[in-house]
């Protein structure tokens, strides 16, 4: 490493720029930090001194938390298009739901993942110049363009790839987890708590277990403590977990509190079918696990077995069969 450094003049120039950019980030994020403080003390002392309790937090958006929550990606993003540069997408509603089915529920999720798609398609194909630059022999102007051109186009695919995988991952968590949700709604219904107040209690007892099925339920929980209607607290419950299973028991829940049927009964029925379905799933993982193992069999274990089975015949062949048959 250290004769590359001497030797190349671009590797210590990259270098530079590498501790120039880390320096230059540290110092952002530790002036960014102190303004936030600062600003949120300046907005303690304005509501301190205020009567009213707050006027100058009164326009929309305008508090602690939304500014809080206001991440660097966030303001990137709004500067960008305060620019010229429209970060929208053309499908802008299928793809709100894809990233809030991946866990991205903030109202500036499309436009930073419209902004990181664009940032890796550039930020991709650089690293690979500058490291390709930095050996001893550039590589040719067309190895050059095939090799960022693909990785430019992978660059442009890996969000996509990192938000479908997240959603699978959190898919695949809820579902696990909403069987045992169901038999805790069950337990404390039938001891006779309000279907709100189990909901919260669920909720609370889920926070270590099933994190994303106690969050589904808190929030739902909220929505309803804050004057929305059953149906509607239940339906953005529905839209906000994107799970087929939890949208047939908020429409059994919603049918249910129409119907005036028992919820207890309901809360019964679909958790011996949840239960069920969860052994489905795991017998045909089990199923699948012998079809999965022959690929290694086949391809590591198979060869070696038939080199030890084949090689003392081979040798027995060529010691004595060959020679008889070349007249020796």
């Amino acid at each position: 490493m250290s004769t590359l450094i001497a030797e190349s003049a671009l590797f210590r120039w990259l270098m530079l720029a590498v501790v120039f950019g880390l320096v230059a980030a540290l110092a952002a994020f530790a002036s960014n930090t102190l303004l936030r403080r600062m600003a949120t003390r300046e907005q303690l002392r304005e509501i301190a001194r205020s009567s009213g309790g707050g006027s100058s937090l009164g326009s929309p958006g305008h508090h602690l938390r939304a500014q809080e929550n206001e991440g660097a990606w966030a303001r990137m993003a709004h500067a960008i298009e305060a620019a010229g540069l429209n970060l929208a997408d053309t499908d802008s509603e299928r793809l709100t739901q894809r990233l809030r089915a991946a866990g991205f529920t903030s109202p500036s999720a499309p436009r930073i993942y419209t902004l990181i798609r664009l940032v890796m398609i550039f930020l991709v194909p650089l690293g690979y110049v500058l490291l390709a630059y930095s050996s001893g022999e550039p590589p040719s102007f067309l190895k050059l363009y095939l090799v960022g051109s693909s990785l430019a186009a992978l660059g442009l695919f890996l969000p996509t790839i990192f938000v479908q995988a997240r959603a699978d991952r959190r898919k695949e968590e809820i579902v696990n987890g909403f069987p045992d949700c169901l038999d805790l709604l069950l337990v404390c219904v039938e001891s006779g708590l309000g279907l709100e107040a189990a909901m919260d209690r669920v909720g609370k007892e889920m926070v270590l277990s099933h994190p994303l099925v106690a969050e589904l339920l808190s929030v739902t929980t909220l929505q309803l403590r804050a004057g929305a209607s059953r149906e509607e607290a239940f339906r953005k419950l529905a839209d906000t977990a994107a799970v087929d299973e939890i949208r047939s028991f908020t429409t059994l829940l919603i049918q249910s509190d129409k119907l005036g049927t028992s919820i207890s009964t309901t809360l019964r029925i679909y958790a011996a079918e949840m239960r069920e379905k969860r052994r489905m799933r795991a017998e045909e993982k089990a199923h699948r696990l012998p079809v999965l193992i022959s690929i290694p069999l086949v391809a590591c274990m198979l060869p070696t077995m038939i080199g030890t089975l084949m090689l003392p015949a081979a040798v027995m062949v060529v010691r004595e069969v060959f020679p008889i048959m070349l007249g020796r």
